[in-house]
This record gives structure tokens, sequence and C-alpha cells, in this order.
């Protein structure tokens, strides 16, 4: 039988992971494995993520995490543990290296954008990230009254990236860098053209990330795939997540060469609302379907629960950050009627 390792967390973590659940008996037939990660397992062992649940995550077929994170953790001393020591644990133990962010806005979402409907009409865009080098991961500490940051790529971290992104493309790949200025960008930019000289079935180019930036608010709908590395992958599939109206709607992947992604929320662990049952799951049930698509491959499935999420918007679901009054439960029946 196929193993879901369920990672709940904190914050409103558990209602939304309660969700998925409901969801998934619907959809097939799992072993649900769940675990504490964060701060939640700082309380119970320590430590954001202990050994024996990273060894479970690399049993499972998949691994499906809520959020973590919350005030009641924050500190300043470096020696502390954090909960979010657990999901960069989950990254490294899980060699996950390529983030997926899709950004489509729902049909019936066009209105609740920041954006005008006819500039994000017909946005179907995915933001391949890479994950676990640059800047994040790079050299870095303090000397007297300065500070540094090392930003490192090596050729085959960008190839192993590029391949991701060409693999996912549908017609284009917009590979996105600093390559006026960063040595990382010119290195980023030549492997990303020897990559792109394999597929000339795809439409190609290069954008400055200030470019890009600008591009995704004044065409986002021009965009199919957005390759790029970390730090920049981090900031523009934020603020792509805007295009939909509220980040409480994303979906991420995290996968690696082999073994089991991680499938979770772009939204966090929300604790001002945490208990009052007013979360949104969507982005929940939206990285379910991202699970079954790309960590299972069930595609139907994947497609059936998008489907269903569109059906219920479209009937007039809608949560209170998208200027609704429905529940964490209330949304939750909707998407299962429609399903």
């Amino acid at each position: 039988m196929t193993t879901i390792l369920a990672l709940p967390g904190d914050g409103i973590g558990p209602e939304i992971m309660a969700a998925a659940r409901r969801l998934l008996a619907r959809v097939g037939d799992f072993e649900i494995d769940e675990r504490l990660v964060g701060g939640a397992s700082i309380e119970a062992h320590g430590t954001a993520l202990t050994g024996e649940v990273l060894d479970a995550c690399r049993s499972a077929d998949a691994v499906l995490l809520a959020a973590v994170g919350g005030p009641r953790w924050d500190s300043t001393d470096p020696a502390a543990p954090r909960p979010e020591q657990g999901l960069l644990g989950l990254r490294k133990g899980l060699g996950l290296f390529a983030n997926l962010r899709p950004v489509r806005p729902s049909p019936a979402l066009l209105d609740s954008s920041p954006l005008k409907r006819e500039r994000i009409e017909g946005t179907d865009l995915l933001v391949v990230r890479e994950l676990t080098g640059g800047i994040y991961f790079g050299e870095r500490g303090r000397r007297g009254a300065s500070a540094f940051d090392t930003c490192v790529y090596s050729e085959a971290e960008i190839e192993r990236i590029a391949r991701v992104a060409f693999r996912l493309a549908r017609r284009k790949v917009t590979s996105v860098d600093k390559a006026n200025i960063l040595d990382t960008s010119r290195l980023w930019r030549e492997v990303a053209e020897r990559i792109a000289a394999e597929h000339g079935e795809l439409e190609f180019e290069h954008l400055l990330v200030d470019n890009a930036a600008m591009q995704l608010v004044s065409r986002p709908a021009s965009f199919d795939v957005i390759l790029t590395e970390n730090m920049f992958g981090d900031i523009l599939s934020d603020e792509a997540a805007m295009l939909t109206g509220s980040l409480g709607m994303l979906p991420s992947a995290s996968l690696g060469e082999d073994g089991p992604g991680l499938f979770e929320p772009v939204h966090g662990s929300a604790p001002d609302i945490a208990g009052s049952g007013r979360a949104n799951p969507l982005a929940m049930f939206g990285s379910v379907a991202l699970m079954l698509r790309f960590g299972l491959g069930m595609e139907r499935e994947a497609a059936a629960v998008e489907d269903a999420m569109d059906s219920a918007l479209e009937s007039g679901l809608r949560t209170q950050d998208l200027g609704g009054s429905a529940s964490t439960a209330e949304a939750t029946e909707a998407v299962l009627a429609a399903l």
C-alpha cells in the first residue's frame, strides 16, 4: 500500500492536515503515518526534526507537510532550536533540490487579485526554483563591523535544476538571473543555454531578475516555466503567488533525483488564527494534488482534486482570506461535494 508521511506541524497545520486526510480518504486507499516536526517536535523532543522521523520520511512514498513555525519559538539565541530547521533538515535529508510552485488563478478568483482581471487572465505558470544552493547555503559570518554571505553554484547544480524546468515546460522556459553583475549568474546563463540547445522545440529566453519581477506584474500570462536560483526564486514565487489573490491558495512541491518528494502549502503556520477554524485548506488541497501528480503518478486523481477546487470556488466558496466567511470545515465539505 502507498504510504504517505504526514507532518501536521504547528499553528493551523493540524487543522489543514486533518482536512487533507479527509480528501485523501476520498481519493484513494493510502496508509497515513503521522509524525511531529517543527515546533511540535521541539516541544516533544528538543529538536525540530528527529532522526527517526527523517528515516520514516525516507521510507515513505511521499511526504505531506502542513506548516511549521510560530512566535513561541522565536529567539535571538543562535543555539536555540527553531521550527524552520525541521523544514531545512527535510530538504537536505531527502536531497530535495527542485522546488515547484505553480501559479494558476482560479477563474472564479480573477477579481480577487490585486491586479486587474484582464492582466492576469490566462496565467498558468510554474516557478522552478533551485533549493539547495546559492547564498542561502554559502559560507557566512561576521568580521568585526562587517558581515558576509557567499553565493556559490556549480555547473552540476545548475544543470540538474535546468533539466527539471525543461522537462516540465510546455512551450517556453524563461531563465532568470543577474548576469550583468554576478559571476554565478553568468555561469547559470551558460549552463541554461547548453541545456536549452537540447530542447529546440521549446522557446527559451533570459531575463534579468529585476526585469522579471516587473514583467510578472505587467504580463504574467506570457510566462510558462520560470527557471531560477534559490534566492531569486524565493522572492519571485511569492510575488507570483499574489496573482491568485491570496497566499492561502498556493501549493508547492520539492523534488529530488529519487526518493519521496515533499509537498506543502506556501503559506505559513498563521498562529494568529490557529484553532479558530478559519484556515483556508485550499493550498493544502493543491499540495495534495501536486503529491498525487508528481509524487505518486496519479494524474487522473490530481486533476479531479483541482477540478473540484475550481468547481467549489465557482459555486461561491470563499474563506476569510478570499473575502468570505467559510470555515475550514465548510471549505472542506464544499470541495468534497464537488469531487
